[in-house]
């Protein structure tokens, strides 16, 4: 497998995770410039709508809202995936070839425990990455990585985060890509069971998280992040 270098990797332990909780951070970056890649850990097959098949077309019109951008998915248990080499090397494979210099992943403790499980499982990964002892099977090439910062963005339980990210411009493109997973979402001619995130009331409540979020900044919508260690900043006047 060659390499295939971003500045930033955002993962997700479900399809739509990512749209949820980061997507305007990733469209503000991309226009700044910035590439960015899509990894997704399960297809969500356990999830009470949709079907696995579903989610997989579902990612795929979502990521099109990016442009062109990569996007994998690494197909692990959802629901039961656990803390094995195996599936540690199939993320040290994933940034060893992206060479992501940010990582983005699940919050580090939420109502979902895949989620609190996959940000650990993810962060671990990007450690083992930089260790040039490990070889990844089958890729011998695949030189060490480590990126430079692993941020664990918020999902359903509001959360004090380290920082956020001003997304103020980008909070209709932020509607529009969660929207295209249509299985998951509100759908008045929908014959399939109501879940916590179907409801007509849902995406409002993602709105108004990222406006507490924003308030704090002084700006209409902000995402949130938490990190596993200390940002360093330049420049004090960089903060706001």
């Amino acid at each position: 497998m060659t390499t295939n270098k971003v500045d930033i990797l955002a993962i997700g332990v479900h399809p739509d995770d990512i749209e949820l909780s980061a997507s305007g951070t990733l469209f503000r970056h991309l226009d700044l410039g910035y590439s960015i890649a899509l990894c997704d850990l399960t297809q969500g097959e356990l999830g009470t709508r949709g079907s696995a098949a579903l989610r997989l077309e579902e990612a795929e019109a979502a990521r099109k809202h990016f442009g062109d951008v990569p996007r994998v998915n690494l197909g692990l248990a959802d629901g039961f995936f656990t803390h094995t080499r195996e599936n540690l090397m199939s993320i040290v494979k994933v940034i060893r070839q992206f060479q992501p210099e940010i990582v983005l992943c699940n919050a580090i403790s939420d109502r979902h425990p895949d989620h609190g499980r996959a940000a650990k499982l993810v962060s671990d990964a990007c450690f083992l990455a930089g260790l040039r002892k490990i070889i990844v099977d089958g890729d011998e090439d695949l030189a060490a990585w480590r990126p430079k910062s692993v941020y664990h963005y918020t999902q359903d339980r509001h959360q004090k985060v380290d920082f956020a990210v001003d997304i103020t411009d980008y909070m209709d493109r932020k509607i529009a890509v969660i929207k295209a997973f249509k299985s998951q979402f509100f759908d008045p001619d929908s014959k399939e069971p109501l879940t916590p995130i179907s409801g007509p009331s849902f995406i409002d409540s993602v709105k108004s998280k990222d406006r507490v979020y924003g308030r704090d900044l002084g700006v209409d919508y902000a995402e949130g992040f938490n990190v596993d260690r200390c940002p360093g900043v330049n420049n004090l006047f960089d903060l706001f």
